[in-house]
């Protein structure tokens, strides 16, 4: 009689997406201990950051009196990171069957420097398309809520970095346009209104989180 070998699920790529000050970090915390409870191996990161030259890279382009960049710099320098994260970190920890949680990755991108900078989306998709191949995310959750609070919470973490200090336009842009993507992708997107307290945020969060892996392929064996 031949043993029967057992195979492992395949890794899961979540990534947390939405403006500033939506709460993205103290809901990481939330996912991560919810998935770890379901025995499941979490590789948490963020981007961008995750490796050495990442987290160098992120010094860059968040630090509050950095040196200037020009828009196009800053779009290759998330995606010359994105590039040593993706190669690094995301993609063997998934080839191990671990389910990568990432704070941002490249629906950012289209929202801050594609709309935001007005680089244009097609910019965006042709670094896409070169940096990560057809590696997208499996789920994400957007953390969605007006600027005006988003903003009035980023406030209260202390003083702004280089990007909060942008405009209300700017974020006005940003949230428009991840609200725009979650439209064209139903399949991938769950929308969690962000401006509920904490408690509700996160049982919307566990909801939307407890339905998706059910719907899995490996759930139904």
């Amino acid at each position: 009689m031949n043993e029967t070998t057992k195979q492992t699920p395949p890794g899961r790529f979540i990534t947390v997406e939405g403006g500033e000050g939506v709460g993205k970090s103290s809901n990481m915390d939330f996912i991560a201990d919810y998935l770890r409870k379901q025995d499941i191996t979490v590789c948490r990161t963020r981007e961008p950051g995750g490796t050495p030259f990442a987290e160098a890279v992120r010094e860059l382009l968040v630090k509050r009196d950095a040196a200037p960049l020009t828009d196009k710099a800053e779009l290759l320098l998330i995606f010359a990171a994105r590039d040593s994260h993706l190669q690094d970190v995301i993609l063997p920890a998934l080839s191990r069957g671990e389910w990568v949680l990432c704070d941002r990755f490249t629906d950012a991108t289209y929202a801050y420097q594609g709309q935001g900078r007005k680089l244009g989306e097609a910019a965006v998709a042709w670094l896409e398309q070169w940096i990560q191949g057809e590696r997208r995310p499996d789920l994400t959750l957007l953390l969605d809520a007006p600027v005006s609070i988003g903003l009035e919470r980023a406030d209260k973490r202390g003083e702004r970095d280089r990007f909060e200090q942008e405009t209300v336009q700017f974020f006005q842009t940003i949230r428009e346009t991840y609200l725009e993507r979650a439209e064209a992708e139903p399949e991938r997107f769950r929308r969690i209104d962000a401006s509920q307290s904490l408690n509700q945020v996160q049982s919307q969060i566990q909801t939307e989180l407890a339905q998706w892996i059910r719907q899995l392929p490996e759930a139904l064996s």
